[in-house]
């Protein structure tokens, strides 16, 4: 007789799945004002620090494929939010710079993503969101796939 099968809250997967979408709707939800999606307000703050990033350097950064980036990059292009400019190290390489509209927007967004991140915690409490992202940390360091 075949073992009963498992609820899917059961397992680690559904449950990182259900917590990303949560995450991902609450973190759309406070960011909406700005017109921006979950993935230019990464690569915007990556790109705060204003050193510049190749394309396979920030994709990775970002948690993007090649495509997508490419595609996030030319609508933040089109918005003046980021450029392009040949990397003066070497001229076939593209690097992807944040601009002063990009830097006002990213400050505008750190506020709206941080107020996201204050009504996780308190619900969490300070202890458990700590706990939460070591565990978190752990998993992504730990459990690489392949």
């Amino acid at each position: 007789m075949p073992a009963p099968a498992k609820d899917i809250s059961e397992y680690l997967a559904y449950l990182l799945a259900a917590a990303n979408r949560q995450m991902r709707i609450g973190l759309a939800q406070s960011i909406a004002a700005e017109e921006v999606t979950e993935e230019h307000w990464r690569i915007l703050q990556v790109l705060a620090d204003e050193q510049g990033r190749a394309m396979g350097d920030l994709a990775e950064m970002v948690l993007l494929n090649h495509p997508a980036l490419t595609k996030n990059i030319d609508k933040l292009v089109s918005r003046g939010l980021v450029q392009r400019a040949a990397d003066p190290a070497d001229s076939r390489r593209v690097l992807v710079y944040i601009s002063d509209l990009g830097l006002e927007t990213v400050a505008r967004l750190r506020k709206s993503v941080d107020a996201h991140h204050d009504v996780i915690e308190g619900a969490l409490g300070p202890r458990k969101t700590l706990q939460l992202k070591k565990l978190l940390e752990t998993f992504i360091d730990e459990c690489e796939p392949g």
